[in-house]
């Protein structure tokens, strides 16, 4: 399916730092403590992967980055309570943060990941607008990082992952949407 975006596979990506990969207690990092984080995350993954399709399809955004972000978020809504996670900020299974936008749908529902995805497409546009010289999926990772920590976090190519989570947001969906996308996502 083609992303309007930019390809995912085309990203360069340092995957997920040291922080990110103890989280499943890995002794790795990078874009292989990616990997293995997403592999933990495909039996719950998968299913969502027809809500994640249809999505992806409709909003012309590419399922693997879709699942990438899930993964990221909520690892597959298995870290989740009853929906929420982020101290009860953050609903379903792309944590939407009630305190900036009214979440919408079951956690784990179509609508859910439609809204996830629609705040995803809106920090791509913004991150196209802001940096217009930078190429297509130079503006897709910065986009996935403004999803995380807002549009104003990215300044640079370079440093777009300082102040996201764990400080390497982007470069750890990316990773983990690459192997998604192997997946058939």
């Amino acid at each position: 399916m083609a992303c309007i975006f930019g390809d995912v596979t085309k990203i360069d990506t340092t995957g997920a730092s040291e922080t990110t990969a103890k989280q499943d207690k890995l002794t790795i990092k990078g874009v292989e403590a990616s990997f293995k984080l997403a592999g933990h995350d495909l039996k719950n993954m998968e299913q969502y992967k027809d809500i994640i399709t249809k999505v992806g399809k409709a909003k012309q955004m590419d399922p693997a980055v879709i699942a990438g972000i899930i993964s990221r978020e909520s690892r597959a809504g298995a870290v989740l309570v009853n929906g929420w996670g982020d101290h009860g900020n953050g609903f379903g299974l792309m944590q939407v943060d009630k305190r900036y936008h009214t979440p919408k749908g079951a956690w784990n529902s179509e609508e859910h990941v439609t809204q996830g995805t629609e705040i995803l497409i809106d920090s791509i546009k913004v991150i196209q607008k802001k940096f217009s010289s930078w190429s297509k999926e130079q503006q897709f990772k910065g986009g996935i990082s403004a999803y995380n920590a807002g549009p104003g976090n990215v300044r640079t190519y370079e440093r777009m992952d300082i102040g996201t989570t764990g400080n390497d947001y982007a470069n750890d969906v990316v990773a983990r949407a690459q192997w998604f996308k192997g997946k058939g996502y």
